[in-house]
C-alpha cells in the first residue's frame, strides 16, 4: 500500500517562499495549463496563501531524506524536470524516499478561461513553445486532434497503480506523459491507459476496479495535502528529513539546486557513480530523451544526441520522432 501523508494543524513556521526557491509566480499565475518559462513550472487555481503555508508534518522514514513530489500526468514542466529527477535517483537514490502526489492540474474546461487559454487548442501553441525551453520533446497536436477534458483520470490511473506497485506505478506514469506529450494520445481514455499498463507490467483487471474505486479517494487526499501546503505549482518538490530540515525546489531547475537541497538536509550522502555510456542507461530505464542522457552523463546536449542517434543507426534503440525532438527506447 502507499503512505498517504495528510496535512495537520502542525506546521512549522516556514513560509514556502522562504526555502529554496522563491514562488512569487505561484501566486501570480492563475491558468494551470499556461506553464510559465521563467518560474519552470505550471500552476492551478485557487486562493492566493501559499506563501503563508509550510510543510506539514511528515512521518519518519528509514531513508535520510523525504521528497514530497508534487506532479500531473499533464504538466509540461515536470516533464521538463524529468532529467534532473532521474539523475537524482542515479546519485542519491539510497538517501532518498521520493513520494509521489498527483496535483490535479486541470479539474475540467469549465473551471476558469483566462491567463490566455480557455479551450483545448489554445495549449497546442503553448505545448510547442515551452518544449525548447526545457530541450524535451512536446508537441501539442493532441489539444487539436483528439483533447483531453481533465488531467485527472490519468491521475487516479497512477493512483491506482501504487495500490499495485510502485515502481510500475512510475513505469505508467512516465508512459503516459510520452504518450500525451509525444503520440498525440488521450490519456483520459481507458484503453489508452490501460495500454500504458500492460507496458509497466501491471494487472489491467485490477486497475481498472482500483480506478473505479478506492484511488479517487487517495487522489483526493493527495489535492488535500497539496492545498494544505500551499501547493499550486507543479512541479514541487518539498525536501526533508528526521531533524526537521526542510528545502523547496520550485519548477524544473537546473540539477545543481537539487542537488544543494538534498546536501543542505544530508551533507554525508555520497552521490554514486553515474553510467558512462548510453547502453547502460537503457538497462535502468526503457526510454531516453536527448536532454535526460545529457543530464545524466553530464555531456552537452548535441552530444547526448549524437550518441543516440548512433545507437539508433546500428539498430539498437528505435525512436518515436516528433518535430521538437524524440524518445527513445531499447530495442
Amino acid at each position: 500500500m502507499p503512505r498517504i501523508i495528510l496535512g495537520t494543524a502542525l506546521v512549522l513556521c516556514l513560509s514556502l517562499s522562504a526555502c529554496a526557491q522563491p514562488v512569487s509566480n505561484m501566486t501570480e499565475r492563475t491558468n494551470p495549463l499556461l506553464c510559465d518559462p521563467d518560474s519552470a513550472s505550471c500552476t492551478v487555481p485557487g486562493n492566493d496563501r501559499a506563501a503563508q503555508t509550510a510543510f506539514a508534518e511528515f512521518k519518519p522514514t528509514i531513508k535520510p531524506v523525504t521528497i514530497q513530489y508534487f506532479t500531473d500526468p499533464i504538466c509540461s514542466s515536470c516533464w521538463g524536470a524529468e532529467p534532473q529527477l532521474r539523475r537524482l535517483k542515479l546519485e542519491y537514490g539510497d538517501a532518498i524516499d521520493i513520494r509521489y502526489h498527483m496535483g490535479g492540474l486541470l479539474p475540467s474546461w469549465d473551471v476558469y478561461n483566462s491567463g490566455g487559454i480557455s479551450k483545448p487548442g489554445d495549449v497546442a501553441g503553448h505545448w510547442d513553445e515551452v518544449s525548447p525551453h526545457y530541450r524535451m520533446p512536446i508537441i501539442g497536436d493532441v489539444w487539436l486532434e483528439d483533447p483531453l477534458p481533465s488531467s485527472y483520470p490519468p491521475s487516479i490511473a497512477f493512483k491506482a497503480a501504487e495500490l499495485q506497485d510502485h515502481h510500475k506505478a512510475l513505469v505508467l506514469l512516465r508512459r503516459l506523459r510520452e504518450q500525451v506529450m509525444t503520440e498525440k494520445r488521450n490519456i483520459t481514455k481507458w484503453p489508452v491507459i490501460a495500454e500504458a499498463a500492460v507496458f509497466a507490467g501491471l494487472d489491467t483487471a485490477r486497475l481498472h476496479a482500483d480506478f473505479n474505486g478506492p484511488a479517487k479517494a487517495l487522489f483526493q487526499a493527495d489535492l488535500t495535502l497539496a492545498r494544505s501546503l500551499g501547493v499550486r505549482g507543479f512541479p514541487t518538490f518539498l525536501f526533508s528529513n528526521g531533524d526537521g530540515g526542510r528545502q523547496l525546489v520550485y519548477g524544473a531547475r537546473p540539477y545543481a539546486q537539487f542537488e544543494a537541497a538534498m546536501k543542505a538536509l544530508a551533507s554525508g550522502a555520497k552521490a554514486a557513480a553515474l553510467p558512462t555510456e548510453v547502453d547502460a542507461l537503457f538497462r535502468v530505464h526503457p526510454s531516453w530523451c536527448a536532454q535526460e542522457v545529457a543530464v545524466v552523463l553530464g555531456i552537452p546536449h548535441e552530444q547526448a544526441l549524437e550518441r543516440l542517434q548512433e545507437a539508433e543507426t546500428k539498430g539498437k534503440l528505435t525512436a518515436v520522432h516528433t518535430r521538437n525532438g524524440s524518445v527513445w527506447h531499447w530495442k
